[in-house]
């Protein structure tokens, strides 16, 4: 009998959720800006030097080539050689190679747990898009199957793959794409590219830090960096929840006497709070309490108390351990990560796996979250040095010529944004504010859930600006960003290199870009 058989929440639904949260994880909106970039990156005129065919050949003792297929051109994407194989013992990846080649490779990151397979749907339809922009695309699997493997259960009593979904399946993905690049067209790539969001942040970050020749440029979107601490601050949340829960419409009514009393905080009453830090809302003192035994429209001395849990952050010891839940996602932002009536939250699902299969050493399948020692078991962890993307030091990637970009956005549930606003100062205080500005640079997102969605401008196109950075020494001092309702734009803002925030000048339409301005508060 297999774990997941074993495990009686491992079902259809959780499974079909996980890989669709992995395959939705990246950023859609990459490339979106092509037509406006100074560097010319669709421009694709070199031509392969050996047959797609003939890659099979490529197989050797740590790689095995399993098939290279001639793919026809249809619609925007031309004609490409499809090429997918394995790295021993268990990494499988996809690399397409379009036969006009713009010189460059372009690699995804994953989501959550992994798992998705190279010639999944979403997983294609993602490197689609870099193909049909020239360039070569790439992925991985990391070195597990999610649909026979779901969630943190790969890891049992396997260390080779703890190490595999850390670090070493994106590494040696994007060394061997470069190698079957280089037998393809008789070049090698003269610049490679990372895009990810999510568990695909955290890939960036990582090979920024581990390998810093890996990529000339990292979208690190909403990066999970610090995976540890984040699972245990889902524990902290739903160890509250268990004690006073809170439902979907009480949750609602603190969305609105958050907004009511934040939305106006930056001079600009328009549905966004651009620096949740600057709310002073306390539940304890701005909702009402209930003074009978009705609760309808008021909250209990529980349900206060459980508010006060989730946005003050878990604390043992009489220490802060990891930040709280910011202000601001209520609206319709908590649902699925941090409340439900359907069962577990996605938090949940993720932590419980995690602490079974990946926390400790060895590990503990029968371990309950509910007793998890806020004073004690930190200290027990054991996965943090191969998982947690957390080294401020990045000098060897800067050294490197490389840039990174990297986004979050503040009404974010499923990661807390504080992890990386920490840790983009942390790296300020390392390598100076200004040296730092040089190669890294984050973009904070009012309203926007993770990695799309929410009230905000959640369409933007990082990949372009890095693009023109890497190549064309052009740092982008805003990136253009827009919300999208029945297929209609509805708000254009500009995203504003943190600490900058954008400030409406004063006249003129609230939703129009044009009339904001990047400035520091």
């Amino acid at each position: 009998m297999t774990i997941a058989q074993r495990l009686g929440w491992v079902t259809v639904w959780v499974v079909t959720a996980t890989l669709a949260a992995t395959g939705q994880a990246q950023n859609g909106s990459s490339f979106l800006a092509a037509n406006s970039s100074t560097i010319d990156y669709a421009r694709a005129t070199t031509r392969p030097a050996v047959s797609c065919a003939s890659l099979v050949e490529l197989t050797d003792h740590d790689i095995a080539v399993i098939s290279a297929t001639l793919v026809a051109a249809e619609g925007d994407v031309g004609e490409h050689c499809r090429v997918y194989g394995l790295v021993l013992p268990e990494i499988r990846f996809g690399v397409h190679l379009p036969t006009g080649w713009n010189g460059r490779l372009y690699m995804q990151g994953n989501g959550g747990f992994a798992g998705n397979a190279p010639d999944a749907e979403p997983t294609l339809r993602t490197a689609m898009r870099a193909v049909a922009n020239g360039f070569v695309a790439t992925s991985t699997d990391t070195g597990h199957d999610a649909r026979v493997e779901p969630l943190a259960t790969f890891a049992h009593d396997n260390v080779a793959k703890e190490i595999d979904y850390a670090f070493r399946a994106v590494h040696l993905t994007a060394t061997t794409a470069k190698a079957v690049a280089r037998h393809y067209y008789g070049t090698a790539p003269h610049h490679s590219y990372w895009d990810g969001c999510s568990t695909g942040g955290r890939q960036g970050l990582m090979s920024a830090q581990r390998f810093p020749d890996d990529f000339d440029g990292i979208v690190a979107g909403a990066p999970v960096q610090n995976f540890t601490d984040t699972q245990m601050a889902y524990v902290w949340n739903n160890q509250a929840l268990a004690r006073a829960p809170l439902s979907e419409a009480k949750v609602a009514l603190v969305g609105e006497a958050v907004y009511a009393r934040c939305d106006p905080a930056d001079g600009l009453e328009d549905g966004l709070i651009d620096d949740p830090r600057h709310c002073d809302f306390d539940p304890r003192e701005h909702l009402p309490r209930c003074r009978d035994d009705s609760t309808e429209g008021c909250f209990t001395d529980g349900e206060i108390e459980t508010l006060v849990a989730i946005y003050g952050g878990p604390v043992g010891n009489q220490r802060q351990l990891f930040p709280g839940q910011p202000l601001g996602a209520e609206r319709d932002g908590w649902w699925g990560w941090i409340i439900t009536d359907q069962g577990l939250t996605i938090s949940e699902r993720f932590s419980d796996t995690f602490f079974k299969y990946l926390a400790f050493t060895p590990d503990e399948p029968d371990f309950d979250w509910r007793t998890f020692d806020f004073d004690t078991d930190p200290a027990r962890v054991t996965i943090r040095p191969l998982l947690d993307a957390m080294d401020p030091d990045l000098s060897r990637f800067a050294a490197s010529g490389g840039k990174m970009l990297s986004h979050f956005g503040w009404a974010d549930t499923a990661l807390n944004p504080m992890m990386t606003v920490n840790y983009y100062e942390e790296v300020q205080e390392t390598m100076g504010t200004d040296e730092t500005a040089d190669f890294y640079r984050l973009f904070m997102v009012p309203g926007m859930f993770h990695c799309r969605g929410g009230p905000g401008t959640d369409r933007f196109d990082l990949m372009t600006p890095l693009i023109n950075w890497v190549e064309g020494g052009v740092a982008p001092e805003q990136v253009p960003a827009s919300r999208v309702e029945d297929g209609q734009v509805v708000r254009t803002r500009p995203l504003c290199p943190y600490p900058q925030v954008a400030r409406y000048d004063g006249s003129g339409s609230i939703d129009e870009a044009e009339n904001f301005a990047c400035v520091t508060p």
